[in-house]
């Protein structure tokens, strides 16, 4: 019979050939820069689940257990980030882009709802690809409709937009390079400054878990501007996997004002593995998935529940997926490479989906409801 170590040992070896697998057959189809892109996806989906380093949940705990230690780490990571992006953004103003999008009126609303939603599914775009690769079925769910909903809102964005926005802000273009850099450090320590207020003694900084983790984040990030062009970002991809669906069931999608856009449009005809959004999504979520099985044991998933919240899950799943399509962003896109790279709407987002949080965070306890368990039973 097989002890106990040796089937562990048989499962990690499979588990870093199919690690080798997924880089190699990108880098055979699509060449080595989408096989990079998926190496670090890979490494993001590493430090999120192997360093158990999130973005919803350390929301919740400062608003619930007074609880700073994760949301402090997320500020770092931005920082270090910002840091080295700045000076990348000034010196390849032509070949490297940052998440800049306008402040509108359908961006900030769409912010809070994403920030409401998240709370109730317990992740936002990369934490809801991380807790799908690592098998909560909450995740699944959740997955599933974030991709039609970040499709559907693509379909209308044009129209949220056309509500109002103001003309795109960066704190490069309002106070220059190096200004702009300070006053995102100085902001972010303004954050962070709250944050220590806020948490209880002995919860205040983040621990050497989460500062190693934020220093890889911080670094994983960069890499990414550098070898994609483009920041981090999610909801793009989880979009384009909806609309190749749709497309593929025969509806024309280029009358659309989003998607008939030429560059969206070439999207579409192509493979999923010359999108760099989807690549840093797929390695994310097969990342998450090595860590998980490679762990002696797995994490304890999450209880049975009634089928009414199922459906509420099924519910905020398309309605997160369609708010971060309308706010530019999730997490990662909008809150983290959008103050790293300078974009105003970056702290806008933040503000409005904080705001939302704390609203889920209250009525997650109300609408997510574990199925009894029956009488006798363990």
């Amino acid at each position: 019979m097989p002890t106990n170590t040796s089937v562990i040992a048989k499962r990690r070896v499979w588990l870093a050939i199919i690690c080798v697998a997924l880089v190699c057959a990108t880098f055979a189809i699509a060449g080595p820069r989408s096989a990079f892109l998926v190496i670090i996806g890979l490494g993001f989906g590493f430090v999120l689940e192997g360093l158990r380093f999130g973005f919803t949940g350390p929301w919740r705990a400062i608003v619930n257990d007074r609880d700073g230690r994760g949301l402090s780490a997320q500020l770092l990571a931005i920082a270090l980030s910002a840091t080295a992006i700045f000076p990348l953004l000034a010196a390849f103003p032509n070949e490297l882009n940052g998440a800049y999008a306008p402040i509108g009126i359908a961006m900030v609303g769409a912010a809070f709802v994403f920030g409401l939603c998240m709370q109730i599914v317990m992740g936002c775009g990369s934490g809801t690809l991380i807790n799908a690769g690592s098998g909560n079925a909450i995740a699944g769910i959740a997955f599933i409709g974030f991709v039609l909903g970040s499709f559907l809102g693509s379909l209308h964005l044009a129209w949220w937009t056309s509500l109002g926005s103001l003309p795109t802000y960066t704190l490069q273009g309002l106070f220059g390079d190096v200004s702009g850099l300070v006053v995102t450090l100085l902001g972010l320590s303004l954050v962070a400054g709250l944050t220590f207020w806020r948490a209880q003694p002995g919860k205040r900084l983040p621990g050497k878990r989460l500062l190693f983790a934020a220093t890889l984040l911080a670094g994983l990030a960069v890499l990414n501007l550098v070898i994609a062009g483009q920041s981090w970002g999610v909801v793009y991809g989880l979009g384009l996997w909806g609309a190749k669906i749709v497309s593929a069931s025969g509806v024309d999608l280029t009358a659309n004002v989003f998607w008939g856009a030429p560059a969206h449009a070439t999207r579409l005809q192509q493979s999923i593995l010359t999108d760099v959004t989807s690549l840093t999504n797929i390695g994310l979520i097969f990342g998450a998935f090595i860590v998980m099985r490679w762990r002696r044991e797995s994490g304890a998933q999450v209880a049975p529940l009634v089928p009414a919240s199922w459906l509420i899950v099924a519910v905020a799943g398309v309605v997160l997926g369609y708010s971060a399509r309308v706010a530019f962003g999730c997490n990662v896109g909008a809150f983290f490479s959008g103050i790293s790279t300078g974009s105003l709407h970056g702290w806008a987002w933040f503000v409005s989906a904080f705001c939302g949080s704390i609203i889920g965070v209250k009525l997650r306890p109300k609408l997510l409801r574990a199925m009894p368990t029956p009488v006798g039973g363990a």
